[in-house]
């Protein structure tokens, strides 16, 4: 693997950004970044493009224009143009479904007149194909073990990984409060223009409202995001130092940024539906993410009951993953999903027993689950469908683990 292939193609296609660009990286909190700085800077009045993965419904969410799903007509026109060019000579090349994909997105930006491109990278940053691309400004979110396999099985590995998407003399914005050693060095190394979460910006909040900070510009009564979760301010403050960094190139209101911020919207990232039951859906598939699902339940307030509908790939953390939930769900409704590369229900039914069967050592009085305390399933429509059956209207389910866990639910709840 690398970016030899895909840059040759797309070095054919000719493909040369004609307008502004932020990449956007990290463990988690990449989607509400790229959303937040989508809605932003449509409110100012910018035609902006946003590339992002995986979907979760449709494939033509990944790339919107002006916070429209491309067509089918746009995407087969620009798939097109990316087979032409890598089975040109002088011989052809082969690509990833995620290559193409991105090569087909930027065709369909340089062809649409944009001011900008907000894209994000799909895993790591050094040999994403997304990183062919020279960012004017680039994010890096969080930095957390997942993708080991390929990233590398430290914070300092993955940090090294992910700082490669920073320019020498560019904004480089790290987002994470506690960047690893390597992120650093490396910034320094190819002598980015680095801001660092604490240092160069930061932020403060009340029940009613928050402020930012930056190296030069404070915003004082901002509303919060309308996205869900506590650390949704730390992914907010991350834009507004991307967008402080770009004030020369591309100014931006404070009202511009206030109602960007209350109109973002970004299915399955702690959504939390209408109606009871509640019903919280979260694309949660790492430890990190699911922590953050964990604290944002407790802020949720008292439950009688929690059903957990879980279903994820097996090349996950999925140990870690749900003793972050420890303590959360009362049930456990596990499923298969789609994939051969997804765990069985079989298989997650045995690590939760395995992780949260057994009292830890010194917590004699910490409650074990229970065999019968978890259900298996065929696919996530059937797990919820009996997590609805088995809930009261005071109770809650949190639907969480995979894009294809959720995806299933929020279309069958959006045809009710």
């Amino acid at each position: 693997m690398g970016l030899e292939r895909v840059r040759e193609v797309a070095q054919r296609m000719e493909i040369k950004p004609n307008a502004l660009v932020f990449t956007v990286a990290g463990t988690n909190g990449k989607g509400s970044t790229c959303a937040m700085l989508e809605s932003i800077l449509a409110q100012a009045g910018y035609r902006v493009g946003l590339y992002s993965s995986p979907h979760l419904i449709r494939f033509n969410e990944r790339a919107r224009i002006n916070q429209i799903d491309a067509s089918d007509e746009q995407w087969v026109e620009h798939l097109a143009k990316v087979e032409a060019a890598r089975l040109s000579e002088p011989a052809a090349i082969s690509l990833t479904y995620f290559e193409f994909t991105t090569l087909a997105a930027f065709s369909l930006f340089q062809a649409s007149s944009l001011d900008v491109w907000v894209l994000e990278v799909g895993m790591g940053g050094r040999l994403d194909a997304v990183n062919i691309i020279d960012a004017d400004c680039a994010i890096v979110t969080s930095i957390d073990i997942d993708h080991a396999q390929f990233l590398g099985p430290t914070r300092e590995h993955i940090g090294w990984e992910k700082a490669h998407v920073y320019r020498a003399g560019r904004p480089a914005i790290c987002a994470d409060p506690m960047p690893p050693q390597r992120l650093l060095e490396h910034a320094a190394h190819i002598g980015a223009d680095l801001w660092l979460m604490g240092r160069d910006f930061n932020y403060s909040g009340d029940r009613q409202q928050w402020a930012y900070g930056g190296r030069q510009n404070r915003k004082a009564g901002l509303a919060y995001p309308a996205l869900r979760g506590a650390n949704q301010l730390l992914n907010a403050s991350g834009v507004l130092a991307a967008l402080e960094s770009m004030r020369m190139q591309l100014p931006v209101s404070q009202q511009a940024i206030r109602q960007g911020l209350a109109v973002v919207d970004l299915p399955g990232r702690f959504q939390v539906l209408p109606g009871r039951p509640a019903i919280v859906l979260d694309v949660a598939h790492n430890p990190h993410a699911a922590a953050h699902l964990a604290s944002n339940l407790d802020n949720m307030g008292f439950f009688p009951q929690t059903i957990a509908v879980l279903g994820m790939m097996a090349d996950k953390d999925i140990a870690a993953t749900v003793r972050k939930m420890a303590g959360k769900v009362d049930r456990w409704f596990v499923c298969d999903l789609p994939l051969p590369r997804a765990a069985t229900a079989a298989q997650l039914a045995s690590v939760l027993l395995e992780e949260l069967g057994t009292v830890p050592q010194g917590k004699l009085t910490m409650e074990v689950l229970k065999p019968e305390s978890i259900s298996q399933f065929a696919d996530p429509g059937s797990a919820f469908a009996a997590a609805q059956k088995s809930v009261d209207e005071g109770d809650r389910i949190v639907v969480f683990g995979s894009f294809l866990t959720v995806a299933p639910i929020l279309v069958s709840r959006s045809k009710s």
